[in-house]
């Protein structure tokens, strides 16, 4: 069984739908606009939803071309095309720590969208002032999982993790100055947290934090 399409530049997944419930998402950075454009197209003609991430304008203009029904989140830099809307279901919370880390929390927002997942965004409650995340406990306690998106110390997702019953994935984000150094300290601070129920993903990873709430939250509801 091939199970993928060849376009010679790249070989497209078609079964992935059928393994893991979601079609495959496009990496834009690195490939070129060419190469976006015949992938985007492949994957339409298949009749899959489209997410595509670290997407540019330049990227989105030109598929919107193509396609008027491509949307555009320009802060997480998502390129979204769904042909077959997922019903919504559950609830993830996103929570961010910064400001400054709302871009990898719209990439995370944005997936978890198009993968059929209602969510909520809580941005701005660091530990800096802990008593902004506080106030919203009572609300956090009702998801069935949490994405929650730090940079600098990292700290912000071992604080969550202490105060709900729910599982929550940590994002560590490369902001920060010197020490900082683009994300390590926050990954490290994150993975030698001692609060059960914290699981970590890559630096910046939006996406792959989104793909394993997703799951979570998902299986709640059978889907």
């Amino acid at each position: 069984m091939k199970g993928y399409r060849d376009l010679k530049h790249t070989k497209i997944d078609t079964d992935r739908v059928k393994r893991r419930g979601f079609p495959e998402t496009i990496f834009c950075e690195g490939k070129t606009l060419d190469q976006i454009v015949d992938i985007f197209n492949a994957m339409k003609s298949h009749g899959s939803n489209v997410l595509m991430t670290r997407a540019s304008q330049e990227v989105f203009k030109s598929l919107h071309y193509l396609d008027g029904r491509t949307v555009y989140n320009q802060q997480g830099r998502v390129i979204a095309l769904e042909q077959k809307p997922l019903k919504k279901v559950g609830l993830v919370y996103v929570v961010t720590a910064g400001t400054s880390d709302i871009p990898v929390a719209e990439e995370a927002v944005s997936t978890l969208e198009v993968f059929g997942n209602n969510t909520k965004k809580i941005y701005d409650v660091g530990v800096a002032g802990i008593h902004r995340l506080f106030s919203y406990e009572k609300e956090l306690r009702k998801a069935n999982c949490i994405i929650a998106v730090a940079g600098m110390d990292g700290a912000m997702p071992s604080v969550i993790a202490g105060r709900v019953n729910v599982p929550v994935i940590g994002v560590p984000t490369s902001v920060g100055y010197g020490v900082c150094d683009n994300g390590w300290t926050a990954l490290r601070a994150m993975l030698a947290s001692c609060a059960e129920g914290l699981s970590v993903v890559n630096i910046d990873g939006g996406f792959k934090g989104a793909t394993v709430a997703s799951m979570i939250n998902r299986a709640q509801h059978k889907v």
